[in-house]
């Protein structure tokens, strides 16, 4: 028995990082109808985002008290930096390509290995400076008044916007080098996040220990999908999203502004990227290949849950992390040591982390030959494309 409940909450751990991964791509690919390839290396910026937090509260020395608490910020930092990123690559590649999924394919694919070689080849500390100098290049003029946007002082207002926002993000950047000597220098090597006292160690239940890290990332996902519910559901935007997704052409006849509930949706898709980076980050290393790592298990999830369903995608997520825990850590061997000879041969050729993978992935295509749009099938954009 105390197996089996090990079992499952390994399972669940693992799930919920599938989960909180492919939340963001279940918006995306789903009531979008978007294949973004480049969703790992969204991934990716939230890890690092997580890093370059833990380092700043870490240097700053107004901020050493409350390093502890680094983490929660963390969430918040790596939210936006995604988001925004997201909301540049819809605006200036996604937008072109709505309707085409080869060329968007192909276009992001193009995007994940700018990105990958940005972190390389840049230092972090410029590099957060660039997208400081993107978010209020794209946000600061909601702030402004229509009026004001208008014309020939519009262009100049927009211009100047974008001018201060690029001495804003030189100088933050300039800033954090000082402040920071590791996020001076450009470096392709993995780096590590290391989690806050509260975090080590884990609590002893049943006579089981389970560890803190894997629980405050299940309380993460558990969080974010909340919130994602309750947006979609009980929030005005959330409701303009569904009627987008449902019926695009009505709802433009309706007045709603299509283009604004595409920026987003693609904004939130790529936020919770983001929060999944800080997940990702408390697990491993941190590297421009870790988005690489999660993004087939993503597309696994959502298109086993369903495209655009949100309990397919859970159910899938925790279906794929306890059947990975049971064969690849051979806990299903230990359970039913009494399965017929064949079987258990197969399962303990099967039994490794990596092979474990393959099988599922095997079963996942033997499922989806008896139901092609996986567990809840739901209409979305590309389904009526």
């Amino acid at each position: 028995m105390q197996l089996i409940l090990e079992s499952l909450f390994n399972g669940v751990a693992i799930g919920s990082v599938l989960l909180v991964a492919a939340l963001g791509l279940a918006i995306v690919f789903g009531l979008m109808g978007v294949i973004n390839l480049a969703h790992g290396e969204l991934m990716m910026l939230g890890a690092y985002s997580t890093y370059i937090t833990q380092l700043i509260f870490k240097q700053v020395s107004f901020l050493k008290p409350f390093y502890d608490s680094y983490v929660i910020v963390a969430i918040g930092i790596a939210f936006l930096v995604s988001g925004t990123v997201g909301i540049l690559l819809e605006r200036t590649v996604i937008r072109r390509l709505y309707g085409s999924p080869l060329e968007t394919l192909l276009a992001t694919w193009g995007v994940s290995l700018i990105l990958q070689q940005f972190v390389r080849s840049v230092p972090l500390a410029y590099g957060s400076g660039l997208v400081i100098a993107l978010f209020f290049g794209l946000f600061a003029p909601l702030f402004i008044s229509d009026d004001l946007l208008q014309g020939a002082k519009g262009k100049l207002i927009r211009a100047s916007t974008w001018g201060f926002s690029a001495l804003l993000g030189v100088a933050t950047g300039g800033i954090l080098s000082s402040l920071v000597s590791k996020l001076s220098r450009a470096s392709a090597r993995n780096v590590d996040v290391t989690a806050p006292s509260w975090m080590r160690g884990g609590i002893d239940f049943v006579g089981i220990t389970f560890p803190k890290t894997r629980l405050l990332i299940i309380l993460i996902t558990l969080i974010s999908v909340l919130v994602v519910i309750f947006f979609l559901d009980k929030t005005a935007w959330g409701m303009r999203i569904r009627a987008v997704t449902q019926n695009r052409p009505m709802s433009d006849c309706l007045g709603i502004s299509t283009e604004t509930v595409d920026i987003i949706t693609f904004g939130i898709g790529s936020g919770l990227a983001g929060v999944a980076g800080v997940a990702v980050s408390l697990l491993g290393s941190v590297g421009p290949n870790v988005g690489g790592n999660y993004i087939v298990g993503c597309f696994m999830v959502v298109v086993l849950g369903g495209v655009g369903n949100l309990l397919g995608t859970m159910l899938a997520s925790f279906s794929i992390g306890i059947m990975t825990d049971l064969i690849g850590a051979g806990r299903l061997l230990t359970i039913w040591p009494e399965m017929p000879s064949p079987l258990y041969s197969t399962i303990d050729f099967f039994a490794t982390t990596s092979m474990a993978r393959v099988m599922i992935f095997a079963l996942i295509v033997i499922f989806l030959q008896f139901r092609p749009t996986g567990m809840f099938p739901q209409k979305g954009r590309m389904v009526e494309s």
